[in-house]
């Protein structure tokens, strides 16, 4: 295995991005017991990961990542590929990486960003739900993400062929610029970006829950590398302590999670409070009970349904757009999925 600065080096040549600070031990842990790890996360909505980043919740358990911040999923997968990262929080970039051979185990959902992602269009467009999506000429949609299968199921309940359709390969934050141009007309943005996209005057005609399955298509999970947890195997349960507490506090005092979006992606305080109270909580993040549920839509247990049959949907979708040059097998998504971690930790609490 590469040595920790070596990962570090590989991980910030991929992003081009500083290095995130990961806090300070607290008191009862001393700094040269605390377990250090690469943690690789993208530009988007992970209200719990900087929440436990700010509340030194890591180090309560007796961890310490170094974060690096991806723009996209790309440098995401190399950092993964060439082992410059341990654990990643993610969406659908998780499910592409088994696609190309990068063994990980999912741990937890920690966001649905079905809840807030949807498809926002220019209020002179015409385009007043996405049963109007022939009225737009050129769409954005980042290629491999939840945004393309959005789009993908959007036009399919729409019935309309997604291959007429002028796709501009365009992530959520490029958005603003590309409206204010008249580069596009219409584009699926994930959260935050699609509030902060409403309130600059560009509406959301319709959320993900109007033409996706129930529970949506846009799981954001924690994974680790299996190599990583078979060197390190407390970290999964240690990791799900971590979100545990950082949802609590949420639920406590959404005012918390707003204030950490306003002081990393420098949202104003009413986009902010928007996000948080689309997604706090069991409104939008499925909580560990249901995940564990085999019925439930996010369940991770499931082995036909649940998270796995989610990922292999958008997998199918993604393939049928030749985002991905092949399929990935539902039994390759269904190993991946690890739910070991989040039963140990209700085991712990006495439930």
């Amino acid at each position: 295995m590469i040595t920790s600065f070596k990962r570090a080096a590989n991980a910030l040549m991929f992003t081009g991005i500083a290095l995130l600070t990961s806090g300070t031990a607290v008191a009862q842990q001393k700094a040269d017991t605390l377990l250090e790890f690469n943690y690789g996360i993208p530009n988007a909505n992970h209200a719990s990961v900087f929440v436990a980043q700010d509340l030194g919740l890591f180090e309560k358990v007796g961890l310490k990542p170094k974060f690096f911040i991806f723009q996209s999923g790309a440098p995401l997968l190399a950092g993964l590929k060439s082992e410059s990262l341990d654990v990643v929080t993610a969406g659908l970039a998780l499910a592409l990486a088994l696609g190309q051979n990068i063994p990980l185990k999912f741990i937890f959902w920690e966001a649905n960003s079905a809840v807030s992602e949807g498809l926002v269009v220019d209020p002179k467009s015409g385009i007043k739900s996405y049963r109007d999506l022939a009225k737009a000429k050129k769409i954005a949609a980042a290629t491999g993400t939840c945004a393309q299968v959005s789009l993908y199921m959007m036009a399919k309940k729409a019935g309309m062929d997604y291959s007429k359709l002028d796709v501009v390969n365009l992530p959520a934050p490029l958005f603003r610029n590309a409206f204010m141009s008249g580069s596009i007309d219409a584009g699926v943005a994930w959260p935050p970006f699609s509030l902060q996209l409403q309130s600059e005057g560009y509406p959301i005609a319709a959320f993900d829950s109007e033409y996706t399955p129930p529970g949506g298509l846009c799981p954001g999970l924690t994974a680790a590398r299996p190599a990583y947890l078979k060197q390190h195997p407390e970290i999964g349960l240690k990791l799900v302590q971590v979100e545990a507490m950082a949802r609590e506090a949420i639920a406590k005092n959404p005012q918390i999670a707003a204030d950490a979006y306003i002081k990393r992606q420098n949202l104003a305080l009413e986009v902010a409070k928007a996000v948080v109270e689309r997604e706090c909580c069991d409104r939008g993040i499925p909580s560990f009970a249901q995940q564990l549920d085999p019925k439930s839509p996010y369940s991770m247990t499931a082995k036909e349904g649940g998270l796995a049959e989610k990922l292999h949907i958008a997998i199918e979708a993604l393939h049928a757009m030749k985002a991905i040059p092949e399929k990935i097998p539902l039994s390759v998504i269904q190993e991946a999925v690890d739910p070991t971690h989040l039963r140990e930790y209700m085991k712990t609490i006495g439930k």
